[in-house]
């Protein structure tokens, strides 16, 4: 997530300098065999040239838009593991106690409980947001001028580190073993959770209904995963973003033949300004093309993803706060204004 204000126009530019260069041939070529060959017949009438230009602005704002929502839905479902977690946070502390236990117990017992249950509820939030960063092959991060930007301007987590090393912080060592031989690693950890849950009630440290309230928060957090995980795994339709990209290919190379006839009637050395002009109108396309790519997988380690390696350091620094841990790690700071 970029925190800054803007990005810069030499941010921008780089980013887009290989369609920049792409655009100034494709309306170069055209225009000096216009004006030295006398190619009259490659000019166009600008009327179905700019009929097509509306409909693919139209295309052009249909994808942005939906990559937008997918954007957003991923912010919303993130702020809702921020306050499941907080909310995990209360019902261990306040829920899991010893007042029906049948033998007394030491204040540290309880205390080494609360804190598996905090710590495996870390593991799981690290175990999401590692899966959710696992590269899919129609991410947009994964090409070339993508890699660039990020190799230079900051870094992800999740794809310099490994998972299971992250892990072995919050889970035990027979955990991490049992965690690391499954598929899907956070549900399973969910479900250690549950089966934590159902041990507790049996020895009396929570009672029927608290059992009941806990269970039913680790049903949202199944929910919350599934989201994310329905977001991660179905792309923006490839229908979609095939036509799209295929249309603005199009436009720009009929842009130029479009406009020779328009700058020609303003004076024989005026047709050069086709140049120029449109690589401009092309780059606008193209670039918004390229915002509308970059948004529509928001879990994939991008500038404009959400940030949910931050998020999860804010979870496990409101959760050891919560109970006075010792060991509260400092928050994520953004790096050359990207937070991840």
């Amino acid at each position: 997530m970029h925190t800054g204000k803007n990005y810069t126009w030499k941010e921008v530019l780089l980013w887009t300098r290989f369609d920049l260069f792409r655009l100034f041939v494709i309306s170069l070529i055209p225009t000096a065999l216009y004006v030295f060959f006398k190619w009259n017949w490659l000019s166009l009438p600008w009327l179905p040239v700019a009929l097509l230009g509306t409909a693919v602005a139209f295309v052009v704002g249909f994808k942005n838009n939906a990559s937008y929502d997918r954007l957003w839905e991923a912010r919303q479902i993130w702020g809702n593991i921020l306050n499941a977690s907080r909310s995990w946070g209360i019902l261990v502390k306040d829920f899991v106690t010893d007042r029906m236990v049948q033998h007394p117990v030491p204040e540290s017992e309880l205390r080494q409980i609360h804190r598996i249950l905090v710590d495996r509820h870390l593991g799981w939030v690290t175990a999401l947001r590692f899966q959710l960063r696992e590269p899919r092959i129609w991410e947009a991060i994964y090409k070339a001028h993508n890699q660039e930007y990020k190799n230079k301007w900051f870094r992800v987590e999740e794809h310099e580190n490994k998972m299971e090393d992250e892990l072995k912080n919050y889970l035990s060592e027979e955990e991490c073993r049992q965690i690391l031989s499954k598929s899907n690693k956070a549900a399973q950890i969910i479900g250690l959770q549950s089966a934590h849950l159902r041990r507790l009630l049996e020895l009396g440290y929570i009672e029927d209904f608290r059992h009941m309230e806990m269970e039913n928060l680790l049903r949202e957090l199944y929910n919350f995963q599934g989201a994310a995980e329905r977001i991660k795994n179905f792309p923006y339709p490839r229908q979609y973003a095939t036509l799209n990209l295929w249309f603005i290919q199009l436009f720009v190379v009929l842009l130029p033949l479009g406009m020779l006839q328009e700058f020609n009637k303003m004076g024989e050395h005026y047709v050069w300004l086709t140049v120029p002009f449109s690589v401009l109108c092309g780059w606008v396309f193209t670039t918004m093309e390229k915002i509308g790519e970059a948004s529509e997988s928001p879990f994939e380690g991008s500038a404009n993803d959400v940030p949910i390696t931050a998020i999860s350091r804010t979870i496990e620094i409101d959760l050891r706060e919560l109970f006075d841990h010792r060991d509260v790690p400092p928050p994520l700071k953004p790096v050359n204004q990207i937070l991840s």
